[in-house]
């Protein structure tokens, strides 16, 4: 479990240094900049998919019961 959260955080950083660089040279590399923002929206859903929901508490117990049975 501490791997994939690390691995979250590591692919955020990731991309933001990526994007970041793409956007610092004098002629933006369009590709360079894509893949940087498409790393960083994956870790950043991976991390908001792990956050349980304030609104419907009892929803995420029957999810997280029915991970445990697959």
């Amino acid at each position: 479990m501490n791997l994939s959260k690390y691995l979250n955080y590591l692919l955020i950083i990731i991309g933001s240094i990526v994007a970041i660089y793409a956007q610092a040279e004098e002629k933006q590399n369009v590709v360079i900049l894509i893949l940087g923002i498409i790393i960083l929206m994956v870790g950043l859903y991976r991390i908001s998919s792990t956050i349980p929901s304030k609104k419907y508490p009892e929803k995420d117990n029957e999810i997280k019961e029915n991970e445990h049975d697959v």
